[in-house]
Protein backbone atom coordinates (compact mmCIF):
# COMPACT_ATOMS: atom_id res chain seq x y z
CA UNK A 1 0.00 0.00 0.00
CA UNK A 2 2.64 2.26 0.69
CA UNK A 3 6.03 2.43 -0.80
CA UNK A 4 9.42 4.77 -0.22
CA UNK A 5 11.40 5.83 -3.36
CA UNK A 6 14.87 5.03 -4.16
CA UNK A 7 16.02 8.57 -2.82
CA UNK A 8 14.53 10.20 -0.14
CA UNK A 9 15.86 13.65 -2.21
CA UNK A 10 13.82 12.60 -5.23
CA UNK A 11 10.72 15.92 -5.80
CA UNK A 12 7.76 13.23 -5.69
CA UNK A 13 6.24 11.88 -9.03
CA UNK A 14 3.29 12.82 -10.70
CA UNK A 15 0.09 10.92 -10.61
CA UNK A 16 -0.71 9.87 -14.31
CA UNK A 17 -4.42 10.65 -13.98
CA UNK A 18 -3.65 14.09 -13.08
CA UNK A 19 -5.33 16.49 -15.19
CA UNK A 20 -2.95 18.52 -17.48
CA UNK A 21 -1.21 21.98 -16.38
CA UNK A 22 -3.87 23.67 -19.57
CA UNK A 23 -6.63 22.14 -17.81
CA UNK A 24 -6.41 24.04 -14.40
CA UNK A 25 -9.21 25.83 -12.97
CA UNK A 26 -8.47 29.24 -11.54
CA UNK A 27 -10.80 30.56 -8.86
CA UNK A 28 -11.13 34.44 -8.82
CA UNK A 29 -12.64 34.84 -5.04
CA UNK A 30 -16.10 37.04 -4.29
CA UNK A 31 -14.06 39.84 -1.98
CA UNK A 32 -11.92 39.95 -5.24
CA UNK A 33 -12.26 42.75 -8.01
CA UNK A 34 -10.59 42.85 -11.20
CA UNK A 35 -10.39 45.72 -13.19
CA UNK A 36 -7.94 45.30 -16.91
CA UNK A 37 -7.63 42.05 -18.63
CA UNK A 38 -7.60 38.62 -17.70
CA UNK A 39 -5.57 35.63 -19.66
CA UNK A 40 -5.71 32.46 -19.30
CA UNK A 41 -4.98 28.74 -20.30
CA UNK A 42 -7.08 26.84 -18.24
CA UNK A 43 -10.68 27.80 -17.16
CA UNK A 44 -11.41 30.96 -14.71
CA UNK A 45 -14.59 30.53 -12.03
CA UNK A 46 -14.87 34.30 -11.02
CA UNK A 47 -16.88 34.57 -7.66
CA UNK A 48 -16.17 38.27 -7.57
CA UNK A 49 -16.45 40.91 -10.53
CA UNK A 50 -14.26 41.42 -13.64
CA UNK A 51 -14.32 45.04 -15.55
CA UNK A 52 -12.53 44.15 -18.29
CA UNK A 53 -11.77 41.80 -21.09
CA UNK A 54 -11.41 37.85 -20.26
CA UNK A 55 -9.79 35.32 -22.64
CA UNK A 56 -9.53 31.91 -21.51
CA UNK A 57 -10.79 28.32 -22.67
CA UNK A 58 -13.24 28.16 -20.37
CA UNK A 59 -15.47 31.04 -18.23
CA UNK A 60 -17.66 29.96 -15.57
CA UNK A 61 -19.59 32.85 -14.00
CA UNK A 62 -20.50 31.88 -10.15
CA UNK A 63 -24.30 33.04 -9.17
CA UNK A 64 -22.91 35.89 -7.25
CA UNK A 65 -20.05 36.33 -9.86
CA UNK A 66 -20.57 39.95 -12.48
CA UNK A 67 -18.36 40.09 -15.68
CA UNK A 68 -18.64 43.17 -17.28
CA UNK A 69 -16.62 43.43 -20.54
CA UNK A 70 -15.30 41.25 -23.57
CA UNK A 71 -15.43 37.50 -23.28
CA UNK A 72 -13.18 35.12 -25.70
CA UNK A 73 -13.46 31.51 -24.55
CA UNK A 74 -14.37 28.02 -26.06
CA UNK A 75 -16.94 27.63 -23.17
CA UNK A 76 -18.92 30.20 -21.07
CA UNK A 77 -21.21 29.40 -18.42
CA UNK A 78 -23.17 32.22 -16.28
CA UNK A 79 -25.08 31.52 -13.19
CA UNK A 80 -24.42 35.59 -11.74
CA UNK A 81 -24.59 38.32 -14.27
CA UNK A 82 -22.88 38.84 -17.61
CA UNK A 83 -22.65 42.23 -19.43
CA UNK A 84 -20.70 43.26 -22.58
CA UNK A 85 -19.57 41.07 -25.28
CA UNK A 86 -18.86 37.50 -25.92
CA UNK A 87 -17.25 34.99 -28.36
CA UNK A 88 -17.52 31.63 -27.64
CA UNK A 89 -18.26 28.07 -29.03
CA UNK A 90 -20.70 26.85 -26.25
CA UNK A 91 -22.82 29.48 -24.22
CA UNK A 92 -25.05 28.00 -21.47
CA UNK A 93 -27.14 29.97 -19.42
CA UNK A 94 -27.96 28.59 -15.85
CA UNK A 95 -31.43 29.49 -14.53
CA UNK A 96 -30.14 32.50 -12.15
CA UNK A 97 -28.41 34.06 -14.91
CA UNK A 98 -28.75 37.86 -15.65
CA UNK A 99 -27.37 38.53 -19.31
CA UNK A 100 -27.06 41.41 -21.44
CA UNK A 101 -24.52 40.83 -24.27
CA UNK A 102 -23.84 40.56 -28.03
CA UNK A 103 -23.09 36.72 -28.34
CA UNK A 104 -21.32 35.11 -31.07
CA UNK A 105 -21.78 30.96 -30.46
CA UNK A 106 -22.00 27.33 -32.15
CA UNK A 107 -23.81 25.70 -29.45
CA UNK A 108 -26.34 27.75 -26.33
CA UNK A 109 -28.47 26.24 -23.87
CA UNK A 110 -30.57 28.67 -22.17
CA UNK A 111 -32.29 27.22 -18.54
CA UNK A 112 -35.84 28.22 -17.98
CA UNK A 113 -35.91 31.69 -15.98
CA UNK A 114 -32.85 33.09 -17.07
CA UNK A 115 -33.10 36.74 -18.18
CA UNK A 116 -31.32 37.25 -21.45
CA UNK A 117 -30.95 40.75 -23.00
CA UNK A 118 -28.80 41.68 -26.30
CA UNK A 119 -27.85 40.18 -29.87
CA UNK A 120 -27.49 36.22 -30.68
CA UNK A 121 -25.83 35.28 -33.31
CA UNK A 122 -24.97 31.95 -34.70
CA UNK A 123 -21.08 31.61 -35.31
CA UNK A 124 -20.61 31.04 -39.36
CA UNK A 125 -18.61 28.23 -40.37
Amino acid sequence: MFSKTADPTSPPTRPTNAAPTNAARSVLSADLRVVGEITSTGTIEVLGEIDGTVSAHGLIVGGEGRVTGSVAAETVEVKGRLEGKVTTGAFTLRAAAQVNADVTYTTVVIESGAQVEGRYSVTKT
